[in-house]
């Protein structure tokens, strides 16, 4: 169960890292900045923008949105509540998602900090 986690995991890192250095690369060249300055940017920005919506993931309150058929129409009056309470697997779900973004923000934000070079880390 672990080895396919964690091969999956690792797709997903090299999929977002490999993407981030893509992007950087070319707008550094078409910027005419530095490149590994620009990579730990991108890398910066993109975990950052990782942890947000981990915390905004995590943060969904018990209630969900019922679905468009009951909203009733624009003209007439809306039938019934909009929300329902949210099962124990959308729980879940918000959880693990939350998890999953912040561990890969972070994992970004050490990659880019790694990567910097106008700061030495040793």
């Amino acid at each position: 169960m672990w080895i396919p986690a964690l091969r999956r995991f690792a797709v997903l890192v090299g999929a977002i890292g490999g993407g981030t250095v893509i992007v950087s690369v070319v707008l550094a060249l078409l910027l005419g900045a530095s490149v590994p300055r620009s990579i730990a940017l991108g890398y910066y920005l993109v975990g950052s923008f990782l942890l947000l919506a981990g915390f905004f993931f995590g943060n969904r309150g018990p209630v969900r949105p019922r679905s468009d058929d009951d909203q009733g129409s624009m003209f007439s009056r809306p039938r019934g509540r909009r929300v329902r309470w949210a099962t124990r697997e959308e729980h879940e779900e918000a959880i693990n998602s939350s998890a999953l973004f912040v561990v890969l923000g972070l994992l970004l934000i050490f990659l880019g900090a790694v990567s910097d070079n106008k700061h030495a880390l040793f």
